[in-house]
């Protein structure tokens, strides 16, 4: 695939801006740090799936040092309902782990920087 250069990106988003004016993300989340994680999970998940999952994951824990200070196997068992819970346990409390350590705990907001996080979720956008 191309790389696009920023002069074509800014075009190609403006052209989905106005083909899809209402377009939204179907995924529940109230921070930034909640939507890299439910990103993460939607990985081979439905959205639907993701969001009967999280509300009592982020009832406990809302940030990335919460994340990244949480026992693996708790947090595997947290997101089991989503699936390939083991490898997303592992990638959620790395990239929280690199954002609490290289970002002082705020989720970056450049793609430079995203792309930089473990298993980043912004690869998959």
């Amino acid at each position: 695939m191309k790389k696009l250069n920023k002069q074509q990106s800014i075009k190609l988003i403006e052209t989905l801006k106005n083909t899809y004016p209402d377009a939204t993300c179907s995924l529940d989340f109230s921070t930034p740090f909640e939507m890299v994680v439910s990103v993460m999970l939607s990985a081979q998940c439905t959205d639907e799936r993701v969001n009967k999952t999280t509300p009592s994951i982020f009832s406990k824990y809302r940030t990335p040092e919460a994340f990244a200070s949480i026992e693996l196997s708790e947090l595997e068992a947290l997101i089991h309902p989503c699936g390939f819970y083991k490898n997303k346990a592992k990638n959620i409390k790395a990239c929280a782990q690199k954002i609490v350590a290289d970002f002082h705990g705020i989720v970056p907001n450049t793609m430079e920087e995203l792309l930089t996080l473990p298993r980043s979720w912004a690869k998959k956008c």
